[in-house]
């Protein structure tokens, strides 16, 4: 059986790239691109960040420090990718690195000691700081797009269906479960 801990961040890991996708889902090309000021990123600046933070960090994750030499952080900051597609091809790429890299780690893995620009971190401690970093750039997808988009689509439970949602939960037996395994996976069952 695979560690709990491991199983817990990997699903909220899926969890935030989901809310990334539906946001997507839900905007223009031209939106994705908007910048409400010069200081201010776009979506796909944010998209183009995370993936150059995935693909630095996750890459050969045990050996290597998490900040690659090929890395070039401040480009990830300019506004210059050309199309959904490219975006998403990013998102994507930094995503399978990521989740791969996760997969592969054991129990033994999380006292292991890996670095981040020569900072030490054991890879529990390396795996938290991601799962605090990704999700607040998520949050900022999620707030633009429900900005900009024009018939926004709630990611959660939607304004005014608070109760009816407890009282659905309410309703079941208490019963081990994940506050991911219904929206990863609504036909699947979760274990007791």
């Amino acid at each position: 059986m695979k560690n709990e801990y491991l199983e817990s961040v990997l699903k909220q890991f899926l969890y935030y790239k989901m809310l990334g996708d539906r946001t997507f889902d839900q905007l223009t090309e031209e939106q994705l691109f908007m910048q409400h000021n010069p200081d201010s990123n776009s979506i796909a600046t944010i998209v183009k960040h995370m993936a150059g933070n995935m693909l630095s960090r996750w890459t050969d994750f045990l050996t290597t420090d998490g900040e690659k030499p090929w890395r070039h952080r401040d480009a990830e900051f300019e506004n210059d990718l050309g199309s959904k597609q490219e975006m998403l091809k990013l998102w994507e790429q930094g995503w399978i690195v990521l989740l791969d890299s996760l997969e592969s780690l054991s129990d033994e893995d999380l006292s292991k000691i890996v670095y981040i620009r020569n900072e030490r971190h054991t890879v529990m401690e390396a795996i938290n700081r991601q799962l605090a970093h990704y999700p607040y750039h998520v949050g900022q997808i999620v707030f633009i797009g429900k900005m900009l988009a024009s018939n926004w689509q709630s990611l959660s439970i939607p304004k005014g269906n608070s109760a009816a949602f407890n009282a659905g939960k309410f309703a079941q037996e208490r019963h081990r479960g994940h506050f991911t395994d219904e929206v990863l996976n609504p036909k699947g069952s979760t274990e007791d």
